[in-house]
């Protein structure tokens, strides 16, 4: 299926009720956070639809057809692994073994997002070993290699204040590019700055 030499990967939990999004949820309630998550992922797919290279949705519990990922637009594959650096650990090895020269992941939660960041990552790759997008919160959006580089996918807190500066550190004999920071929505007070989704602060 490789038709372009760069791959853009991003992750998705599959949208229900109660299982995407929880500590947003703590703050809107469930109904509201898969509102919101599907929000963030039609946005996802906007943006991604604009980049010409190959693409892999990797889903969190099974793959599924005819969704919002066009079958025609998206390799469709299922995650593996116990925790999040094991699943993308196993998703760039996938890609790597399949004979990709760039692989970018994008995570599915950023209403920040645009074309211009992927684009910038993907140049930024021509003369970096790493590309990497950091999150306001501590960890990352956005990452990219050339070469598979297992140390960034080692065991650390992953979801905490600390994972943008551990992979900085797990990678210290690389090159590597720092994109433009952006804000992902993991709780309520994420979605402050944004008018679309005003109207779910005071629900629970």
């Amino acid at each position: 299926m490789r038709k372009n030499s760069t791959l853009l990967m991003t992750f998705t939990r599959n949208p229900e009720l109660g299982k995407v999004k929880t500590r947003l949820a703590k703050g809107i309630g469930e109904k509201a956070a898969l509102e919101v998550y599907i929000k963030l992922l039609e946005h996802t797919e906007s943006v991604l639809r604009k980049i010409k290279t190959d693409k892999c949705i990797w889903y969190s519990v099974s793959v599924r057809e005819n969704d919002l990922w066009s079958d025609k637009s998206y390799q469709k594959k299922k995650q593996i692994g116990t925790d999040l650096g094991e699943r993308m650990l196993h998703a760039f090895q996938d890609a790597f073994q399949n004979n990709y020269e760039k692989v970018i992941i994008i995570g599915s939660d950023l209403f920040d997002l645009q074309p211009k960041h992927i684009e910038q990552a993907i140049e930024a790759l021509d003369t970096n070993d790493v590309v990497i997008g950091p999150a306001q919160d501590g960890g990352y959006y956005l990452l990219g290699m050339k070469t598979l580089h297992e140390k960034a996918f080692v065991p650390k807190n992953w979801g905490t204040e600390t994972v943008l500066a551990d992979t900085l550190n797990d990678l210290d004999n690389q090159t590597i590019h720092l994109l433009e920071t952006l804000n992902d929505i993991d709780h309520a007070e994420d979605l402050v700055p944004y008018e679309t989704f005003k109207k779910y602060l005071h629900k629970k």
